[in-house]
């Protein structure tokens, strides 16, 4: 497929050779020089600088994109949110992340643009003594208990995005941008490629139902192909995907025209045919199995944290792993909870839309029941879910997490512009296609430094909330602590929108809620 880069090269080998023949015959003709000089010259510089992956692969007419930006109305800006779900506005929130990405100066006069009186709108409750915070607080550290080889992660990560999803250019960039801001990167469950191990990053080994690099021809679970790969310095953690928030139930999705002879050898699957994850796992059946598959894979691989991702979906299923959890006493190191509103480069519509419940409400729901259990100390939450901002963090340390994981937000960093051909292997930004052609325009060096930029920004704004808020720590964030307009003349705290149920209610039925009975009930640790 031909893009916008060869079409140029063509029409300006074309123009050049048409007028200097042409002007042996009519020497008038080189006025149109005047007209084709500048289209070459703008032409070259576009597709010989590395900034802007957009110009290298569209030279010239990719400038109209920032034309039309650039005299967008001034209403349209960086932080303006939806009126329904009060999510942020990707494309404004796009553009914020660029300036940080790039290292310009992101502030903004007038103050705030919101309308403060309108439903929805959420902010946090800040101090009048306002407090340092010591730069170790930043990070949280992960399997003290149970591991021989605990990791320290910072507060914002990479989350999962695939090899295959993404090109080898764009893994590459992200996992060096890891590297030099000190912060995980997620492999996704497309497997553990050598692109993500070319640059030195820290990695969280994400193993799906495809058990993608740890697989046998069968597409079975290989506990020695495991042992093998887990040992790599390079992979701090290890996570067990049970579902995602963007196609719960559903299971992975790799185009075949992604699927080429490489990801194929990765993934031992056959080549330029689509790649379905099956919606379950084969290594386990059951809430009990799980735990016992997690213990398992923390021994093969030395010691290291292994934790499970999941979107919540019906509660019994989460209530009946926590049940697991206090009859065997074994435990996951991390739950990653995944909103139903996650992104996805593949997936139906319906599931992208109407399946999976959303990040907070699924965010106080498993930090409830851990709570309620008794076991919140020994399992670390991470979140996922259209986090962009400090506040954002913020928001869901308050309802729960230790950290949080971002995949929107890394990708924009990237350069991502939303053109949503990610499932097309038409990327113009070389991020989510296996072209080469376009995924060598993107310049590595450069979009590295921009994702370590970008994730630098968010703690140092992430801390100055936490100080302005008086607080030492990110983990002294509580729900009181968020506000947000339920009505034209009410404002609620988190507490009272999302309410905490008693430590230890959960174990035995005579204490449970009523709102959690039913549930409760119907939650089994030998069945899901």
């Amino acid at each position: 497929m031909r893009t916008t880069r060869d079409i140029f090269i063509v029409t300006a080998i074309a123009s050049s050779t048409g007028l200097v023949t042409a002007a042996f015959f009519w020497p008038q003709i080189s006025i149109f020089w005047l007209l084709v000089g500048p289209y070459i010259i703008v032409g070259w510089r576009d597709m010989t600088q590395t900034k802007r992956t957009l110009l290298r692969l569209y030279p010239v007419i990719g400038h109209f994109r920032y034309f039309s930006e650039s005299i967008r109305p001034e209403i349209q800006q960086y932080f303006v949110e939806d009126d329904t779900s009060g999510m942020p506005v990707n494309r404004e929130f796009r553009e914020l992340i660029y300036q940080r990405a790039k290292g310009v100066q992101d502030t903004r006069p007038f103050g705030t643009i919101f309308d403060t009186y309108r439903i929805g709108y959420e902010w946090t409750a800040h101090s009048l003594s306002p407090k340092p915070i010591p730069a170790e607080q930043t990070r949280v550290l992960i399997g003290a208990n149970r591991c021989k080889q605990p990791y320290a992660a910072s507060r914002f990560n990479i989350s999962a995005m695939s090899y295959g999803a993404l090109s080898s250019h764009a893994i590459r960039a992200l996992n060096r941008g890891a590297q030099i801001g000190g912060f995980y990167h997620n492999t996704g469950e497309g497997g553990l490629s050598p692109y993500h191990l070319m640059e030195g990053g820290d990695l969280v080994w994400q193993i799906g139902t495809g058990y993608f690099s740890c697989r046998n021809l069968n597409g079975e679970f290989d506990a020695e192909l495991f042992t093998e790969k887990s040992q790599n310095p390079q992979i701090k953690m290890i996570e067990v995907k049970l579902s995602q928030g963007a196609k719960p139930g559903h299971g992975g999705v790799l185009p075949g025209s992604k699927v080429t002879q490489e990801i194929a050898e990765i993934r031992v699957v056959d080549i330029g045919k689509d790649v379905l994850s099956p919606p379950a796992h084969s290594a386990f059946s059951s809430p009990r199995g799980l735990l016992e598959f997690v213990t398992k894979l923390r021994t093969l691989s030395g010691g290291k944290p292994v934790g499970f991702k999941l979107s919540i979906g019906q509660k019994s299923e989460f209530i009946a792993i926590c049940k697991a959890m206090v009859e065997t006493e074994l435990y996951p190191d991390f739950i990653t909870v995944d909103g139903g509103e996650g992104g996805t480069g593949a997936a139906p519509v319906e599931f992208t839309n109407s399946v999976g419940m959303p990040l907070r409400e699924a965010l106080s729901f498993v930090h409830n029941t851990l709570m309620g259990f008794g076991i919140r100390k020994e399992v670390k939450l991470i979140a996922s879910g259209k986090a962009f901002t400090a506040f954002h963090i913020i928001r869901l340390l308050a309802l729960g997490a230790d950290l949080v994981n971002s995949a929107r937000g890394m990708m924009f960093a990237l350069g991502c512009i939303q053109s949503r051909h990610c499932h097309m292997d038409t990327c113009p930004t070389g991020i989510a296609t296996q072209n080469p052609k376009r995924y060598k325009a993107l310049n590595i060096e450069d979009k590295s430094q921009r994702v370590a930029r970008y994730q630098t920004s968010i703690i140092h704004n992430l801390m100055e909330l936490v100080s302005a808020m008086g607080l030492s720590c990110p983990s002294e964030i509580e729900p009181r602590h968020l506000m947000r307009r339920v009505s034209a003349q009410e404002v609620a705290s988190f507490d009272d929108i999302f309410p905490c149920i008693e430590t230890n209610c959960l174990k035995q039925e005579s204490t449970v809620p009523t709102s959690v009975l039913k549930d409760w009930r119907l939650a089994r640790s030998d069945q899901w």
